[in-house]
């Protein structure tokens, strides 16, 4: 494992090219600007390990929407809109006049006109998170275009329906880390596991399967039989490994795909009949129906307690070494061991720890005129 933080290359023409961009999706974004956004990320994390201020964005207003729950999310976003110098506002999604008939588009154009930036998460029902990101950003713009407004007003998705982008570029610059000849070979098993506390949205497999498909490492996504992933991200990520040289398979076997594995992502989510019904439920305003959905997920789950990444299930993978991964909490006992937790205690720190410098950079390289230098500066 790399124990030095290296700092890439900056390509100053795609830094050039994000400026003013939102990312809403990573299969959005090419290669080029995925690995653009990273450097700057790790140009971040060592300025703040060098103790130097990275204060780039004085006294603008970072406001972030949350319509599900996530201390690490919120926290990520704060701390990193602090760095920059911004002062975070955290939203209660419920809150917003949404509910009460006021269309993303409105919701958009309010929060655009008092803001510099604006992180969302709408996550729990299949085909609204992603699209409600999208309007609200075309709120934005059009507020802006129609006001004159000069200002760069970024939408950050914090997780969706479909994808979890701060968590899995996270994912990808602690992988970078720490196998820093690269993935290319590599073998990345994405597993569901046992939960039994909530049914879990599909994005962050999906996320993972889109993204990490794209550094030729072969990916290997398991699940028990009706436990499958939206199609279309599945696509992507079998274009992606075609494109980059690596592999994306699927199983029914967690075992399979731990063995000889190098690194192991278990993570528990939906049945994908039942998060289907959710969009049904969701839409009549059914909260009986809801929790009957939820109920009848978790029982689902409890027919597979034996999806658990415990001590034997590494000892498959390569020389019994595998890097342990997960976006956290996991449940500890259910996802995943105590043994196996406490042993990879550090490195998901580690792992979580990047989600704030990747924000850092979403944020930076949207905003930010002449980034290469101004990062120069900040990390001599």
């Amino acid at each position: 494992m790399n124990t030095t933080l290296a700092l890439p290359h900056l390509d100053s023409a795609t830094l050039s090219s994000l400026y003013g961009r939102s990312l809403l999706l990573t299969r959005d974004w090419n290669s080029c600007e995925i690995d653009a956004l990273l450097a700057v990320a790790s140009r971040f994390e060592a300025a703040v390990r060098a103790g130097h201020s990275t204060a780039l964005l004085p006294d603008e207003l970072a406001y972030a929407m949350f319509f599900d729950n996530s201390t690490r999310t919120k926290s990520a976003w704060a701390g990193a809109a602090s760095r920059l110098g911004m002062r975070p506002v955290i939203v209660d999604g419920n809150s917003t006049q949404v509910e009460h008939g006021e269309t993303a588009e409105e919701t958009g154009a309010m929060l655009g006109m008092n803001s510099h930036a604006l992180g969302v998460r709408h996550d729990l029902i299949l085909g609204e998170g992603n699209r409600f990101m999208r309007a609200v950003e075309k709120g934005i713009r059009e507020y802006l275009e129609a006001m004159t407004d000069t200002r760069k007003v970024p939408v950050v998705n914090l997780q969706c329906d479909i994808d979890h982008p701060t968590q899995t570029l996270a994912d990808l610059l602690w992988l970078r880390e720490y196998f820093p000849d690269g993935l290319k070979g590599k073998r990345i098993a994405v597993s569901w596991a046992y939960s039994p506390s909530y049914a879990k949205p599909l994005s962050v497999p999906q996320g993972l399967a889109m993204l990490l498909t794209r550094s030729g490492a072969d990916v290997v996504l398991a699940h028990p039989p009706g436990y499958q992933l939206m199609d279309d991200t599945l696509a992507t990520a079998r274009q992606h490994a075609n494109a980059s040289g690596g592999s994306f398979s699927m199983t029914e076997s967690m075992d399979e795909a731990f063995a000889g594995a190098d690194a192991v992502y278990p993570k528990s989510w939906g049945p994908y009949d039942l998060m289907l019904e959710r969009v049904a439920a969701n839409a009549a305003r059914d909260k009986q129906r809801m929790g009957d959905i939820e109920r009848a997920a978790l029982a689902r789950n409890a027919a597979h307690t034996d999806w658990i990444c415990d001590e034997r299930r590494m000892g498959l993978t390569k020389n019994g070494k595998a890097l342990y991964l997960h976006c956290l909490p996991a449940d500890i006992g259910a996802e995943v061991s105590a043994g196996v937790m406490e042993q990879h205690r550090v490195n998901v720190a580690r792992e979580a720890n990047k989600k704030l410098y990747v924000i850092m950079a979403l944020l930076a390289v949207a905003k930010v005129p002449d980034l290469g230098a101004r990062l120069a500066e900040v990390t001599r």
